[in-house]
């Protein structure tokens, strides 16, 4: 086969526990996110978008949602039969039938997959990140560098800092010198994105090595990346200026959501030629009763809203009664609210329905309530005012 010049890996196995109830029956890179997309769809978009034809999607926790959503990769135009987009589950073969077992372990149990595209380099990517990101740049440095490796990063919060892996660079040729794995006392507030771009004869041998390691614990960040620095290898970081959001919490979800009602932090509103792609829901027109009233909100298709929505995102096919109120809050697809109700900082779950005269908020300054399928009424007693 002709060698391809990048092929992509995108993990999407993790189970997102931080994100409690969204992700019980349901793959982190799965969750609903802005109205009417998934997680995933950034990272497959941004692979659309950047001329990434060949994608390996790695599934593990609770894929069902995920692999159907997925499918061939029409939505994203990655359809092909030379290349394309694969769903990669963990799988029984002759010498293991082992679960993947860290990220770096996701890949070695791929080999095969990836040597039958016989690519120069390997993009390593995250399903479960909302950023815009032309893929192309990065492997146009990576190439104009000789670089074994190249690592995607930004600057964070200084107090945020400890929550990544911290990188040391040169800052004349952006050479890497020093990584910390979510160190306590941070040198550096460049935090790594978990974008990765390897040679692939180099990331090989490295994949192989920590196989046979019995100590490894078979992750990017805490052995493959730590041990191409300490044998010299030329890695490089990619500094990226946009806008990235880890979701892989119940607040930073909801802040990402509540994110795109800001005209400056709408990553839709900002370099729109980048488009997004989704797999659609057909949804009938949405209804807006006479007393309703929105107000700085996304609302997806097939609503009905007969109360007062404020500074909120909702999905297709949810109802809000009259005389509720709904405030600064995500609400997934197939929410019912009932009449009189008071819903302010919060997530309610897909197919949740809030009895009439509920009040579901927080006294505590930015605490968000999730109210989700499987502790609904523990939530909302607890909630009420």
């Amino acid at each position: 086969m002709r060698k391809k010049q990048c092929v992509a890996m995108l993990l999407a196995g993790g189970r997102g526990t931080r994100l409690q109830d969204l992700t019980d029956e349901n793959a982190k890179p799965a969750v609903p996110f802005g109205g009417k997309y998934r997680i995933i769809d950034f990272t497959l978009s941004n692979c659309r978008n950047s001329g990434i034809d060949t994608v390996g999607v790695l599934t593990q926790y609770q894929p069902h949602i995920l692999q159907n959503y997925v499918g061939r990769g029409d939505a994203w135009d990655l359809y092909k039969r030379n290349g394309g987009l694969t769903i990669l589950p963990p799988y029984q073969c002759k010498d293991s039938d082992r679960w993947y077992e860290g990220t770096a372990h996701a890949l070695y149990q791929n080999l095969h997959y990836i040597e039958q595209h016989n690519p120069e380099n390997v993009l390593v990517i995250s399903g479960d990140h909302i950023y815009k990101m032309d893929y192309n740049d990065m492997l146009q440095q990576h190439i104009e560098n000789n670089a074994d490796a190249t690592i995607s990063v930004m600057s964070v919060p200084w107090k945020e800092a400890s929550r990544f892996g911290i990188m040391n660079i040169d800052e004349f040729s952006n050479r890497v010198v020093e990584f910390e794995e979510k160190p306590k006392f941070p040198t550096s507030n460049l935090a790594s994105m978990g974008i990765y771009i390897f040679k692939w004869s180099v990331l090989k041998k490295y994949l192989e090595q920590e196989e046979r390691n019995d100590f490894s614990s078979k992750d990017f960040g805490k052995d493959i990346i730590p041990s191409m620095l300490r044998n010299n290898q030329s890695m490089y970081s990619y500094k990226f200026h946009g806008y990235w959001k880890d979701v892989g919490t119940i607040e930073s979800y909801w802040e990402a959501n509540m994110d795109l009602l800001e005209r400056d932090k709408n990553i839709f509103l900002t370099s729109q030629e980048w488009e997004i792609c989704t797999v659609e829901n057909n949804y009938p027109p949405q209804y807006l009763d006479k007393d309703a009233l929105i107000k700085q909100s996304i609302v997806g298709g097939g609503n009905e809203i007969y109360g007062n929505v404020e500074h909120s995102v909702l999905f297709g096919d949810v109802k809000v009664g009259k005389g509720s109120k709904v405030k600064n809050s995500v609400l997934l697809t197939g929410a019912r609210i009932g009449e009189n109700v008071l819903i302010e900082n919060a997530i309610i779950g897909e197919g949740v329905s809030i009895p009439d005269n509920y009040t579901i908020t927080s006294s505590v300054h930015k605490q968000i309530t999730l109210v989700g399928k499987t502790i609904t009424e523990n939530l909302i007693y607890s909630s009420v005012k």
